[in-house]
Formats: structure tokens, sequence, C-alpha cells
């Protein structure tokens, strides 16, 4: 399944607030390649913590800040919980792998590759993307339907989601471009979403999964009593909006007790 919420459009108010979390601001540009690193590791070990690894299944980019036309991504073969910023890849729309950026591991994972390259080629606006084989995820897209909009957290995906039809392992450029084209416009395969930035991709993922959770459950419990789940309104729906997640890195930050902080090197080797 894939999703796009979280569009301000929709309820115009939210620009309007002055108490809201502004992003960081940095230096130069070599600076913001260390924090997007720093927090694309931490992502990865997010998604270890809350089962979001499946073997060699899942993925997360984001694009370059110093390059554009490039982006990173994790290595085959490195388990999500590992992850650290100097182990990840530097590669192009091409699939190539950039010598100087890139950590020792020079695994590039093919399937991510086909699906991330052509989402940040085609997506100009998605910084980040992340795809992942997640259990109540991939049970509810096996029903062929997209979410109702039956809860305050499901609002944040309503019209905002599509379904992608599963047409075999994505090993070839055809199939990579079906999935695009049903992301089209939107956000959010097993799940994948893409979005303006890390913590928005991993909120809206983690969101998203828990609403498919909480939609199987609504349906089988309405089910044992003959109805269905009773939905919230198209105008409510579409006004309803979601707060970004940075939280979730914070209590890793936590957690961890390690914090980004910026050292300038040898900028070839950032």
């Amino acid at each position: 399944m894939i999703a796009a919420p979280g569009d301000a459009s929709r309820n115009p108010d939210i620009n309007k607030r002055t108490d809201l979390p502004v992003p960081p601001t940095f230096s130069d540009a070599f600076e913001h390649r260390a924090f997007l690193k720093f927090r694309l590791a931490q992502a990865y070990r997010i998604f270890a913590k809350y089962g979001y690894d499946e073997g060699a299944a899942g993925h997360i980019t984001v694009r370059d800040p110093v390059r554009p036309d490039c982006y990173w991504v994790n290595p085959w073969g490195v388990h999500f919980k590992l992850m650290q910023p100097d182990l990840l890849l530097l590669v192009d729309h091409e699939g190539n792998i950039q010598d100087k950026e890139s950590g020792p591991n020079r695994f590039l994972n093919r399937t991510a590759y086909m699906i991330h390259s052509g989402i940040h080629e085609a997506r100009p606006d998605a910084v980040c993307a992340a795809h992942s084989h997640t259990p109540y995820a991939k049970a509810f897209g096996t029903l062929g339907v997209p979410l109702d909009p039956i809860t305050q957290d499901s609002c944040a995906f309503y019209e905002d989601h599509v379904l992608c039809d599963f047409r075999g392992l994505v090993d070839y450029r055809e199939e990579a471009g079906a999935i695009v084209t049903a992301l089209g416009s939107k956000k959010n395969h097993g799940l994948l979403v893409a979005s303006g930035s890390i913590e928005s991709t991993v909120y809206f993922f983690m969101s998203f999964e828990k609403c498919c959770q909480v939609q199987i459950i609504a349906d089988q419990a309405a089910a044992a009593r003959g109805q269905r789940p009773r939905t919230i309104g198209h105008a409510r729906a579409a006004l309803t909006q979601k707060p970004l997640g940075s939280e979730i890195f914070e209590l890793l930050e936590h957690e961890e007790g390690n914090r980004f902080e910026y050292t300038p090197a040898d900028k070839a080797k950032l």
C-alpha cells in the first residue's frame, strides 16, 4: 500500500500556528548532509526496534543535499539495528555507488535502487522514502481496499493512499515504474511512504501500520455484531491533520544517549 498524508493545504489554519516546531538550520550543505545521515541511521534503528525489519525486504532513503541527484541508502547485509551513518551508501539514479562518500560495505540492494531511484527522480518533493513488509499493512493489503476514515489517525491518510497490485519481485524498471506511477502525488507495496522529511516519513509509516491494525480489529468486532465500523464524514476526514513525528527520534536519542554533533572534516568523506 502506498500513502500521502499530512498536506497542510487541507487545513490552512495550521500554517498560522506560531508554536509548531521548526526544522533545524545548518551552516552549509555538508552539515545538512551529516545531519540527514545521522537521522537516517536513527530511522533504521527505530524500524528495528519496532519490528519493521524483515530480512532484506526493507529500505529507507534520503535525498542528498550536497548532490540532489543522489540519495543515501543502507548497504545490503547490515541489520537495521546496527546501522550507523558511516555505513550508508550514496547512490545515483543509475544505481552507481559513489566511491568517495560511501561506507565500506558496497553491496547495494537492487530492489531498493529500483524503487527508490524512481521515486526520488519522479518526485522532487520526496526527500525521504521508506518501504518495508510490516505485518498489519501486509495483511490489510490482501483485502484490496483502502483504509476507512474510522479514527482521527486514519483520517491523516484519507484519499491520500493507493493500492499497488503485486506483480512479482521488483527487479526491473517496469515493476518499479508501476509503483512510482501508483504513488503519483501521494505518499504512502508491504508499506511504502514518501514525504518531505525523514521524521514525517517515519511517523506516517508507523501510523499507517497502526491504522491497518485498528482497521482489522474494528472490522472483526463489527462483523461479530453484523455491522460495519462507523466512518467519519468526508468533510471532517479531509480536514483532519496530524503533527509530524520528531518525538520518536527524541526518544531514541534519550535511550541511546547519542545526539547529533557536527565536526567539520574532509568534505569529500562526509
